[in-house]
């Protein structure tokens, strides 16, 4: 029982399990947001490459 004890008054772990959480809490943002993430994504990388097609259609 007192080793039980010791092992719950132990804070070395609780860092671990700290960053464990915070890992988790970080990657559910990730999963919650990846749709609207990859959607802006693609809206700029579409700008991008338009804008550069339409210097190349200007440099002809």
């Amino acid at each position: 029982m007192n080793k039980f004890i010791s092992f719950l008054k132990d804070e070395e772990g609780q860092t671990s399990t700290e960053y464990i959480l915070l890992v988790v809490v970080v990657v559910l943002i990730v999963v919650k947001f990846k749709d609207v993430a990859v959607s802006r994504l693609e809206q700029i990388t579409a700008n991008v490459f338009d804008k550069i097609d339409g210097i190349a259609q200007e440099m002809k």
